[in-house]
């Protein structure tokens, strides 16, 4: 599980930079319901990540010492992303409901993009070795 403490300790770190952008974006345009979606969006995206992460490692747990898992928590996840995008419908005027759904995607994004970096570093260090 080390190994899975590592790959969310990296995607933690891209998130934070993004929501660090997002931030800046908010404060220094015009674009400030945007933004805020985005932030949002992330925001909770994040959480579920995080919320994920901790469920894997329970049911790892649970493996080793023969238990059963009742469940990665899928209902609390969704219920998760539309609260998000309830918030954003009951505040338009600050939140934008597309940009709430782009942050929701956000660490899924994240994710496929370091698994793509990680696979031509790999192929690089492949190649070096012949």
């Amino acid at each position: 599980m080390d190994d899975l403490q590592q790959l969310f300790n990296r995607h933690r770190k891209y998130i934070l930079y993004l929501l660090a952008i997002f931030v800046l974006g908010w404060g220094f345009s015009s674009f400030q319901s945007i933004f805020m979606g985005l932030i949002l969006g992330t925001s909770i995206s994040f959480f579920n990540l995080w919320m994920m992460v901790r469920r894997m490692d329970k049911f790892g747990e649970a493996v080793l010492a023969g238990r059963k898992m009742r469940s990665l928590g899928t209902l609390s996840r969704m219920a998760a992303a539309i609260l998000a995008v309830f918030i954003a419908m009951q505040y338009p005027e600050t939140f934008n409901l597309i940009s709430v759904i782009i942050g929701l995607m956000t660490s899924y994004l994240v994710i496929v993009i370091d698994a793509l970096i990680s696979i031509l570093f790999r192929k690089d260090k492949q190649r070096e070795e012949r």
